[in-house]
């Protein structure tokens, strides 16, 4: 069983920076997929980014490339998002999802485990 518990979410200004974390329990965390979902009120939960389980390769979605980085640390069970340049529109509770399947994947329902989420305000 894997749990997951985000942090790092907050109230900042259009242009500000945050980083959120994402801390895994168990011995199995470098066997697993992260990535970071977030949904928006009245929206559908959508695909932030993913890590594959050694941190070389990631992919993002098109609305975040250039300004969100992730990243993880297999020694410390950790997953981060790095969000710089933040607007508006990423207004959203954000969640740390998992799955030991090792392909990336942007489809929530591919995913095993998920934290309870975190919320992030960013204003105009």
């Amino acid at each position: 069983q894997v749990q997951l518990v985000e942090s790092g979410g907050g109230l900042v200004q259009g242009g500000d920076s945050l980083k959120l974390f994402c801390a895994a329990s168990g011995p199995t965390f470098r066997n697993l997929v992260m990535a970071w979902f977030r949904r928006a009120p009245g929206q559908e939960r959508e695909f932030v980014a993913a890590i594959g389980r050694s941190g070389t390769i990631a992919v993002y979605a098109d609305s975040v490339k250039g300004r969100f980085t992730i990243s993880r640390d297999n020694a410390k069970n950790t997953v981060y998002l790095q969000m710089d340049s933040l607007k508006p529109e990423d207004t959203a509770v954000y969640y740390c999802a998992a799955r030991f399947t090792p392909a990336l994947s942007q489809l929530p329902n591919d995913y095993d485990y998920w934290g309870q989420g975190t919320q992030v305000t960013v204003s105009s």
